[in-house]
């Protein structure tokens, strides 16, 4: 077993897991730690705790000290600063006519490397951009291009429940999410009423996905031929979370609504 801390450097991102040596850490602690962009300040999400050998990403790096209030100073100037590079970097973007979007600008705590975040249409050619910018701001530069969840997730915005977008506010990671998780929970496949801000299915689909998976084999397809209440039908709609389906009679060619188990199905498997 190997002793571990969990750092995320942003909010919302991907906890990473260090090394804590002899240093006293608990959840909420600042650190200064390294990486491989470099030295870079972050916050301890997950306390101290013991992990398997083949869970880690090996080798697995140091947290090199706690952070202090002046470490806390230079993040605050290195935001600063790096409003002011998007803000120029904007208008380089532009003598060079480049098809691009800037989405964000980051500097690494120890000021080693400035990194901009872009989405495009396709590849771009920012070679003279990256030489202009490096003459500006004497640092080496990185040029990131992104998608569109990143470009949401780092953005952030109100989603269709009025909230503010899962991916900002508190997902790490995005889980693979598909049509087939909307027909399952019997949603509307209008895309707008399921789709985010960045345009793809919404990440909510994966939270109970899980469930009506485990449900499926107890329920009837909606088209089933069933018998209920000593008479046959057709399923119309189902209703996991509740337990329901609705079943349009042969006789009458009503709608009646049964529990599942209610409900008898010899062509479902």
């Amino acid at each position: 077993m190997v002793t571990v801390v969990g750092v995320r450097f942003k909010k919302a991102g991907k906890v990473y897991y260090f090394n804590p040596g002899a240093l006293e850490l608990e959840l909420g602690d600042k650190v200064i730690v390294e990486t491989s962009r470099g030295i870079e300040y972050g916050d301890i999400v997950i306390g101290p705790k013991d992990v398997k050998e083949e869970d880690i990403v090996t080798p697995l790096k140091d947290v090199i000290r706690k952070a202090t209030e002046e470490d806390e100073k230079i993040v605050e100037k290195n935001r600063q600063d790096a409003q002011e590079a998007e803000e120029i970097a904007i208008e380089k973007i532009q003598k060079h006519k480049l098809e691009m979007k800037l989405v964000d600008v980051e500097y690494t705590f120890d000021r080693s490397k400035l990194i901009f975040y872009f989405t495009a249409d396709g590849r771009v050619d920012f070679r003279e951009l990256v030489k202009d910018l490096a003459s500006v701001f004497r640092t080496r530069i990185e040029l990131r291009q992104i998608g569109v969840r990143d470009e949401a997730k780092m953005l952030g915005g109100i989603g269709p429940c009025g909230r503010v977008i899962c991916c900002h506010s508190f997902l790490g990671d995005f889980d693979p999410v598909s049509i087939k998780m909307a027909k399952q929970q019997n949603l509307s496949l209008n895309p707008i009423k399921i789709s985010g801000l960045c345009g793809r299915l919404i990440c909510c689909l994966k939270y109970e996905n899980d469930v009506y998976e485990e449900a499926t084999e107890d329920f009837p397809d909606v088209g089933d031929t069933v018998t209920a209440d000593g008479d046959g039908g057709v399923v119309v709609s189902v209703f996991k979370p509740d337990g329901t389906v609705k079943v349009q009679m042969n006789e009458d060619k009503e709608i009646k609504e049964f529990d599942v188990d209610q409900v008898d199905t010899n062509d479902h498997d």
